[in-house]
């Protein structure tokens, strides 16, 4: 499988480029949220942050219909060789899913919130599985569980779809998503950051510092 993808979940330029320049970024999720959120059309935007990441991009239907969902999706999927369409785990999107895969088209099923519901996912050819963690974790149900579960499922019976941890509210997420196996996992780029962050490691560089310079002035 390889090591756990970590994708940015974000729709603003600014913030993908510098995710991008860090060197760990496996591709990007949008949904129409985070596109409102920047003020950006789906056409427009798309196209451009698949110039930045070199990797899946996933861009989300709004219809709920499954002859809609199709025909939306087809026109995503022509906007870049790497968008992902992302549909929502309902009965017309599994539909729509089952369309796609026929057509070659990857897909995102989004919304997931159950064992049962990736099961059915899986079955109907989705690429990428997205199961909302910390959305369950709002409703005082334990989400990770939930991506063990599913990982445990696929693992059972070699299915090809990917698990896409979402919905990630904090870098213990990152790990324990990482620890059962998931293949993905997309976060917010405030989540991204503070997996960097340590303070033995800012109090480490600066005592570094300071003690090169108490070098540098006792050698001259």
């Amino acid at each position: 499988m390889g090591i756990m993808k970590i994708f940015i979940d974000s729709a603003d330029l600014n913030e993908i480029k510098e995710a991008v320049s860090i060197g760990v970024i496996d591709g990007c999720t949008t949904n129409p949220s985070l596109l409102a959120k920047v003020g950006r059309k789906i056409e427009t935007a798309i196209p451009e942050i698949c110039e930045i990441v070199d990797g899946p991009v996933s861009a989300e239907v709004v219809a709920v219909e499954c002859n809609e969902i199709v025909d939306e999706g087809r026109k995503l999927a022509k906007l870049h060789k790497n968008v992902v369409v992302k549909v929502p785990l309902i009965v017309e999107g599994l539909k729509a899913v089952r369309i796609f895969t026929k057509e070659g088209i990857k897909t995102n099923v989004t919304l997931c919130f159950s064992a049962n519901q990736a099961l059915l996912a899986a079955k109907a050819g989705a690429t990428y599985i997205s199961p909302f963690i910390g959305r369950l974790d709002d409703t005082s149900h334990e989400g990770m569980p939930l991506i063990e579960d599913i990982v445990r499922i696929y693992d059972n019976y070699d299915l090809e779809t990917q698990v896409l941890t979402a919905s990630v509210r904090n870098p213990t997420h990152v790990v324990q998503a990482a620890l059962a196996g998931s293949h993905c996992a997309t976060l917010p780029f405030s989540i991204i950051k503070q997996l960097l962050k340590h303070p033995l490691t800012d109090s480490g560089l600066a005592q570094f510092l300071a003690d090169h310079k108490k070098a540098a002035a006792a050698a001259k």
